[in-house]
């Protein structure tokens, strides 16, 4: 008789280490305390709850999945890597393009609403609080509206933050955002929230590999409901959230 064994090998991704001081201003930044009036909007989830796409935590699971995976979270990603990356090298042209390619992805009012909002927000904020000279040379190319990951990408950039987890937090951090919409407009509870953010972290930190090092060609988006329902939510007719 003979007897075969297969070696399975695990492949093990390190991302790279922040040292205590940038995780903890990456905490600081992403948490949901910090100034730029993400409680205020839903990203479209308030319609999907009156429309009945998400009505559990199965539907809310399978919405945020495709949001992230196939919505705005993976193009959020890619900006601000690209972001962060031409703030490192003080490439403050590359960081207006991309701002502006941030902007006119935006397919209504109130997702360009919600993504200006909180990008200028978040950078009047951290240059009132952690002040940095290459930080501010670029913010004096951004007077207008900014992009929320554009703001985040460039930020981290100046301050020589580690990118893969700049990436992985801001992406936790919408995700988390969304699901306290959730507990807000949705016949979801808060175990079941929990249980969402834990399922939905490993796709998070999977995707924030994934388009790293993404080119600019490799953004687009296939939520046209959710689109479509950002439309729609302009004239819904109860509503708690600006988006």
């Amino acid at each position: 008789m003979r007897t075969t064994t297969t070696m399975r090998r695990a492949v093990i991704t390190i991302m790279p280490a922040l040292d205590a001081h940038d995780a903890l201003r990456l905490m600081a930044w992403l948490s949901p305390g910090y100034p730029v009036g993400a409680y205020a909007y839903s990203h479209g989830l308030e319609w999907a709850v009156e429309a009945g796409d998400v009505r559990d935590e199965a539907s809310l699971t399978d919405w945020l999945g495709d949001v992230c995976a196939r919505g705005a979270l993976r193009n959020d990603l890619i900006l601000a890597a690209h972001a962060h990356r031409a703030a490192r090298t003080g490439a403050v042209d590359t960081v207006t393009e991309v701002n502006d390619l941030a902007l006119a992805l935006a397919p209504s009012r109130e997702l360009h609403l919600e993504t200006s909002q909180q990008g200028r927000s978040f950078l009047d904020a951290t240059l009132g609080a952690w002040p940095h000279p290459a930080l501010a040379t670029l913010a004096e190319h951004l007077p207008g509206p900014v992009a929320y990951p554009v703001a985040v990408g460039t930020a981290a950039g100046a301050h020589g933050m580690s990118l893969p987890p700049v990436l992985a937090g801001y992406g936790l951090a919408f995700v988390q955002n969304l699901v306290s919409a959730a507990l807000r407009a949705a016949p979801v509870g808060q175990a079941a929230g929990t249980r969402i953010i834990a399922t939905m972290t490993a796709r998070v930190v999977a995707l924030a590999e994934d388009v790293g090092d993404a080119d600019l060609d490799a953004l687009g988006a296939g939520t046209f409901r959710l689109d479509l329902g950002s439309f729609r939510h302009e004239t819904q007719y109860s509503r708690i959230f600006r988006s």
